[in-house]
C-alpha cells in the first residue's frame, strides 16, 4: 500500500505556464506534516478567575489527556494542578474565597460525571459519590456561600437541582447538601435568580418547540411563561439582579433566536435585542453592570458587550480578530476572560482589562514547526440543493495545486443531527488538506444557525433529504477545477456517521468510500437504548427522528444495517469500547454485515473511549487510520 504519492513529497512542481515563450513557472507546495504534528497543539477551553483574580483556571490537554491547570496572568506561566492519566479532567471553578477548586470526571467516556473537589493539601474528594448517577455542575451561587449541581440519583431519569453548602475552613470543610427542586415532570433548571428565589425551568417537546416555567421556590407556584401556537423555542438565559426580571432567547415569530425580558411583577414581556442570526447565548456578569451576548453569524461567534448603565454597546477596539468564544468577566468587573480561534488557528486564552483596554494573549496553542503559510483557512461557499434550497458548506482547498492538477474530495458531515460545522481549527481537517484533500464540510439542512425553517427542515426525513444535500454536494465540487469527481468520498462521526452508512446503503454508487466514525447504523436499537438522562429529551428526539413503538417501518427503512447488502463501496469504522449512546454492537454489526458481500471494512476499535475520543493519543491513531484508509484507494495509482 502506498501512503503518499512522490507528487506529494516535492516541495516544488514545475509545470507549463503555457505562454508563447514556453516559460517554465514553479508552484510552491506546503511542507507534508505528520498527525502528531497537528495534533501537537495543547488544546484548552474553560476558564475560572482566582478570587484574587490573579490567575485563571482552565482545561488543558498538554499531558494528552485533559487535566486541570492554572494560567498566572501577570507572567503567563502556567502550572498543572491534577496528573490523571485515564481518565479526563474538566476544571470547573475555584471556590469563592481560597483556592479549593471543583472539577468533573468520568470513567473512560461513560458520560457518568462526577463532581470532585481539589484541596489545599492536594487530595480529592468525591462529592456526588454515587456510582450510578450522573452528576453536573451548574455554578455558585450570588452570594457565593455554595454551589449548585444537577443530578440523576433519585430517579436515572431525570435531573433534580442540589445546593452544596460550604462551611468551615479548607482543611474541615463541611459539605452539606440540600435538595432545592425534584425533577417530577422532565423539567430542566436554567437559570437561577441572584437571590435563588426563582428558577426557570426548560421543558423539551420537539427539537423545534419548547416551553419556559418560572418556579417560585418560596411559594411553590409554578408559571408557565410561553404560551404558543406552532412551533417555538424558548430558552431561559438569566435573571435580573433585582430579581425582577427574567431574560430569554425564543424565536417565536421568528426565524431567528432573540433576546427578549419577562417582568415577574406584571407578566409582559418585551424585546432587548434582535439580529440576522441566532442569538446563542446571553447573560450578566456579577455586578451587572455588562451585557454579554452571542451571535452564531454564518458559523463564527460574534460578541457583543453592552453597558447596562448607559445601554450602548462596548467598542472594543484591541479585541484580537478571529471567532471569540467563552467570554467570562470577573467578579470585580475589571477583566475579561475570551478564547480566539480560526481554521488555522487553535483556541488561545486571552484576557482583557476594561481600564486599560490592554489584552493580553495567556496561551500560544499551535505547534511551533508547522508554518502558519502551510495551514488552509475554510471558505463558507453555498449551492443550491434538489428542492431550490441554499445549502451552507465550508471549504478546505490544498495549497501549492498546479495548473490542472485534481485531487481527490471528502465530504464532512457534522454530527447532531441538529448540529453545525463551524469555523474553527480541526487537527485531522488540516492534515487531510496538507496531505492533498479537498474538504467540504456540509451543513446540510437540520442544521443549526441558519433559522428554524432550516431546521426543521430533515425532521422525519433522516437519511433521505438531508442525504440529498450530501449528494447534491458533489455538483458543487464537479464546478471546482481542481477535483477529481471520480474520487469523492464521505465522513462524518455519531449523526454524521449515520450519514455516512445511509449514502453507501441508500445510494451505493454516489461516494467512493466512507469514514464512519461511531456511527448509528439501527434506529430502532439507539432510540430504545439512549441514556436514561436522556428522558427529557426522549419525546423530542422520537418526534424529530420516529418513535421506535410506533414508527417501527419508517425507522427499519432509514436503519443501514437492515440494507447492509446494498453496500458495494469500501469503509473504515472507529468506535469507542464505551460508548452509551452509540453502542458497540451497532458498528459490530454494520461491519460484519457488510464484510458478507465481500465488501472491504476497515474497523478500529477504542477499549478506552466513548462517544467521541477524548485521548490525543488515540485520536492520532484514528486519523493515521483514515488517511492510509484514504490513500490506498484514492492514490494507489499515483506514480
Amino acid at each position: 500500500m502506498k501512503k503518499i504519492s512522490c507528487l506529494f513529497l516535492s516541495l516544488i512542481v514545475l509545470w507549463s505556464c503555457g505562454t508563447p515563450s514556453n516559460e517554465e513557472k514553479q508552484v510552491e507546495k506546503p511542507s507534508l506534516y505528520t498527525i502528531e504534528q497537528f495534533m501537537d497543539i495543547n488544546q484548552v477551553f474553560g476558564s475560572s478567575f482566582s478570587p484574587d483574580e490573579s490567575k485563571i483556571m482552565i482545561s488543558s490537554k498538554e499531558t494528552g489527556i485533559f487535566n486541570a491547570f492554572e494560567i498566572d496572568i501577570k507572567t503567563g506561566n502556567s502550572t498543572q494542578l491534577t496528573s490523571s492519566d485515564d481518565n479526563a479532567i474538566f476544571a470547573r471553578a475555584y471556590f469563592p474565597e481560597d483556592e479549593r477548586f471543583l472539577y468533573t470526571s468520568d470513567q473512560g467516556g461513560n458520560e457518568i460525571t462526577h463532581i470532585y473537589v481539589k484541596g489545599a493539601d492536594g487530595s480529592s474528594k468525591d462529592l456526588t459519590p454515587d456510582s450510578t448517577a450522573k452528576s453536573s455542575f451548574y455554578g455558585w451561587s450570588h452570594d457565593r456561600s455554595k454551589f449548585y449541581y444537577g443530578s440523576n440519583k433519585r430517579d436515572p431519569k431525570f435531573f433534580d437541582l442540589y445546593a452544596v453548602n460550604i462551611a468551615g475552613e479548607t482543611e474541615n470543610a463541611v459539605y452539606q447538601e440540600s435538595t432545592l427542586y425534584t425533577n417530577e415532570n422532565g423539567y430542566n433548571v436554567s437559570a437561577i435568580s441572584t437571590k435563588g428565589r426563582y428558577l426557570a425551568l426548560s421543558e423539551s417537546i420537539t427539537t423545534n418547540n419548547s416551553n419556559m416555567y418560572l418556579l417560585d421556590t418560596e411559594s411553590g407556584e409554578t408559571i408557565l411563561l410561553s404560551p404558543h401556537e406552532g412551533d417555538a423555542q424558548f430558552s431561559p438565559q438569566y435573571f435580573s439582579h433585582d430579581d425582577n426580571h427574567l431574560f430569554y432567547l425564543t424565536n417565536e415569530n421568528s426565524e431567528f433566536m432573540h433576546l427578549k425580558s419577562y417582568s415577574i411583577a406584571s407578566g409582559e414581556s418585551e424585546d432587548v435585542l434582535k439580529e440576522e442570526w441566532d442569538i446563542s447565548y446571553a447573560y450578566q456578569s456579577y455586578g451587572g453592570k455588562y451585557r454579554v451576548v452571542a451571535i452564531n453569524n454564518d458559523a463564527r461567534t460574534e460578541i457583543k458587550i453592552f453597558d447596562n448603565t448607559t445601554g450602548e454597546l462596548l467598542n472594543l477596539p484591541n479585541l484580537p480578530t478571529g471567532d471569540i468564544t467563552s467570554v467570562n468577566i470577573s467578579d470585580s468587573e475589571k477583566l475579561m476572560s475570551f478564547y480566539v480561534s480560526s481554521s488555522k488557528s487553535p483556541s488561545n486564552l486571552y484576557v482583557y482589562n476594561f481600564d486599560t483596554q490592554e489584552v493580553k494573549k495567556l496561551t500560544d496553542t499551535m505547534n511551533p514547526d508547522i508554518n502558519k503559510e502551510d495551514l488552509v483557512e475554510g471558505e463558507v461557499i453555498r449551492f443550491t440543493s434538489f428542492d431550490g434550497l441554499e445549502i451552507p458548506a465550508i471549504l478546505y482547498k490544498p495549497k501549492g495545486l498546479a495548473e490542472g492538477e485534481k485531487v481527490p474530495a471528502m465530504l464532512q458531515i457534522h454530527g447532531g443531527p441538529g448540529g453545525q460545522t463551524r469555523l474553527n481549527y480541526t487537527p485531522r481537517i488540516q492534515y487531510y488538506v496538507n496531505h492533498g484533500y479537498a474538504i467540504l464540510a456540509v451543513n446540510n439542512r437540520g442544521s443549526s444557525g441558519y433559522g428554524k425553517s432550516f431546521y426543521a427542515a430533515d425532521d422525519l426525513k433522516h437519511g433521505q433529504d438531508d442525504l440529498q444535500d450530501c449528494i447534491e454536494s458533489k455538483k458543487f465540487l464537479a464546478t471546482l477545477d481542481y477535483i477529481d469527481t471520480t474520487k469523492i468520498g464521505i465522513m462524518g462521526g455519531s449523526y454524521g456517521g449515520y450519514m455516512v452508512m445511509a449514502a453507501l446503503a441508500f445510494a451505493p454508487e454516489e461516494f467512493d468510500l466512507g469514514v464512519n466514525y461511531f456511527g448509528v447504523t439501527n434506529w430502532l436499537r439507539t432510540l430504545q437504548s439512549i441514556p436514561p438522562w436522556w428522558e427529557s429529551f426522549r419525546e423530542a428526539l422520537y418526534k424529530e427522528l420516529g418513535d421506535p413503538s410506533v414508527d417501527s417501518v419508517a425507522l427499519y427503512n432509514k436503519s443501514p444495517l437492515f440494507h447492509a447488502d446494498k453496500i458495494t463501496k469500501p469503509f473504515i469504522v472507529l468506535q469507542g469500547a464505551n460508548d452509551p449512546r452509540v453502542l458497540k454492537v451497532e458498528s459490530d454489526e454494520i461491519v460484519e454485515e457488510a464484510r458478507k458481500n465481500g465488501v472491504e471494512v476497515e474497523y478500529v476499535i477504542f477499549d478506552d473511549e466513548g462517544h467521541g475520543f477524548v485521548k490525543k493519543e488515540n485520536n492520532i491513531t484514528a486519523s493515521k487510520s483514515v488517511l492510509a484508509f484514504l490513500d490506498s484507494h484514492f492514490k494507489n495509482d499515483t506514480p
